[in-house]
């Protein structure tokens, strides 16, 4: 871990919550709305959300599944991921997740009309803002974790679970 930590503390509710009380707690709310927000069909949420995770290296986010009433996707889902361009086992809104979740990670800029003409064919304009922010919050703060080295830390704080409506 890069920064120093009292003993017997939880790293994550400390740096999120008693490092920087005024900035981890937004973080943490903004974080935890987008799971217990989403409009997004857990596949496409999971899709771009394991994506940031493989690109991030954060160790919980890749070990992490969204549950949805029970239902998470299946042990395999990570690999075809990863292998977003050439699997079948991504439905086209799925893929579409992956790959905008890599190109908003590592291409930003590269996001062409053609790419965006594909994304609003399966998308509407509610469900493209919403991902983006999701795609924001993962980048954002799995990096940090990692960054950090809190990924190899991360313990869920009691209560919390990431279930989402939708």
């Amino acid at each position: 871990m890069i920064i120093d930590l009292p003993e017997g503390v939880d790293p994550i509710l400390h740096v999120w919550g008693e490092m920087v009380p005024h900035i981890g707690v937004a973080a943490s709310r903004f974080s935890t709305s987008v799971y217990q927000h989403t409009t997004l069909g857990l596949r496409e949420f999971e899709a771009a959300r394991l994506r940031i995770a493989q690109l991030n290296g954060c160790l919980f986010c890749l070990d992490w599944r969204t549950e949805r009433d029970g239902v998470r996707v299946e042990d395999t889902f990570p690999q075809a991921v990863e292998q977003w361009r050439t699997t079948r086992d991504l439905d086209e809104r799925a893929r579409l997740a992956a790959e905008y979740a890599e190109r908003y990670a590592l291409d930003h800029r590269g996001l062409d009309d053609g790419f965006w003409t594909r994304m609003k064919a399966q998308y509407t304009d509610r469900e493209i803002v919403e991902l983006s922010m999701c795609l924001g919050s993962w980048l954002a703060f799995g990096r940090l974790n990692h960054v950090l080295g809190l990924d190899a830390e991360c313990v869920l704080p009691t209560g919390f679970a990431a279930r989402s409506s939708g």
